[in-house]
């Protein structure tokens, strides 16, 4: 199990696994999340400034956090996600783009409230093939402190 004290500030790893936007798994998520029609029609997307089909913003942070629970080689302490800070996406998701992701703790503190518990802030950025930044969000998680 991997508590607060084992999550140290700086603390950097990147994943080993990728995961490739196809077509159709673009098309799929988009149909049932975010319908938006440069997301679910090939044709229209290809009028886009993009000129192809791309991947809407919560399809890539759905990768961003199955990736990161790739890199995990123990389970989290975890209580609760308290929420996520500066989510950016510098450039678009394309078909056929693959991504891993990088996640760093940026910030660490224990809890005012339950000594018991730390609240680590991760930042992860999601890197494509070509080693550029596509997006990044931040991450607070509720940490349990390892027991006496």
């Amino acid at each position: 199990m991997q508590y607060f004290e084992d999550m140290p500030l700086g603390m950097r790893v990147e994943s080993t696994e990728t995961y490739t936007f196809t077509a159709e798994e673009i098309k799929a998520y988009a149909s049932k999340w975010d319908p938006m029609p440069f997301h679910i029609d090939e044709a229209l997307a290809a009028q886009t400034p993009l000129g192809k089909l791309f991947a809407c913003s919560t399809h890539v942070i759905s990768a961003g956090v199955k990736l990161a629970h790739t890199i995990m080689d123990k389970e989290v302490a975890a209580v609760a996600g308290l929420g996520w800070n500066d989510v950016r996406f510098p450039r678009p998701v394309l078909v056929g783009d693959t991504l891993k992701v990088v996640t760093e703790v940026v910030d660490r503190r224990e809890s005012r409230s339950k000594p018991d518990r730390g609240i680590v802030t991760t930042q992860c950025s999601l890197i494509n093939q070509e080693g550029d930044l596509m997006a990044e969000y931040k991450i607070a998680t509720l940490v349990l402190k390892r027991p006496r």
